[in-house]
């Protein structure tokens, strides 16, 4: 499989062709620092919504005729201006929703007291399935589903799904045949980025990554960049 890490392909000359982009929401408003996971109420921020409007730009002369999000309001946010943008109808999948953990509502990094309480330490004990959320092949599975529906859904053009950073990293490492347990330090998906998947037909023959929003990304939050201090913390996507 062809792998791109700058750019996707710009246009489509027939009917076998379809790219879903799978975009990762804007910056959330969460100013207690919460792992917000799938909890309502937790909106893009201020900078969230340029990013979306950033990325909107972005993608005004593509052939999108379809854009999709997850239930969860940052990810409706964010695919708002992108439907509006190609004049369509935001449609909704459940699959593409964030991924359960059971640390959901409460503060989760490196000091801080969710890992040093005892009655949490059960939840830490096997990082390859994992034993504190969702389970990776359970992800695959439905992202993989929504994935099909994007692309059948746009046939012959382009389709948008926004969906969570974890989701989005766990498909693109099955697809491109990694394993899925990683360091999630290292997951190339930032905020509004687009993992960008070509389809002939139904076989996914590329994937791309770009990141539109790049310069508006604070620097702690950027793949591989080394946590600000006092910004370690990752709160969910």
């Amino acid at each position: 499989m062809n792998q791109s890490s700058n750019d996707v392909p710009a246009g489509n000359n027939g009917d076998d062709i379809t790219v879903v982009h799978l975009m990762r929401h804007g910056e959330v408003h969460n100013p207690e620092g919460v792992l917000y996971g799938r909890r309502a109420g937790y909106h893009l921020s201020e900078l969230g919504r340029k990013m979306a409007d950033r990325v909107a730009e972005h993608l005004a002369d593509r052939d999108i005729t379809h854009v999709v999000a997850s239930p969860l309001e940052r990810a409706q946010e964010t695919a708002t201006p992108i439907a509006a943008a190609h004049g369509l109808d935001l449609a909704t999948d459940e699959r593409l929703i964030e991924a359960a953990n059971v640390f959901e509502g409460k503060t989760f990094g490196v000091g801080d007291g969710a890992l040093k309480k005892p009655g949490n330490w059960k939840y830490l004990t096997n990082p390859f399935r994992p034993s504190w959320g969702e389970p990776y092949l359970e992800q695959v599975v439905r992202m993989m589903a929504a994935l099909g529906a994007a692309r059948d859904a746009a046939r012959g053009h382009e389709a948008v799904a926004v969906s969570h950073q974890l989701p989005i990293w766990i498909v693109r490492s099955f697809v491109e045949r990694r394993r899925l347990w990683h360091d999630p330090r290292k997951r190339q998906c930032t905020l509004a980025s687009l993992t960008s998947f070509t389809f002939h037909g139904d076989k996914i023959i590329s994937v791309g990554y770009s990141e539109p929003a790049r310069d508006l990304v604070p620097s702690h939050l950027l793949a591989g960049a080394k946590p600000a201090k006092g910004k370690s913390k990752a709160y969910g996507a």
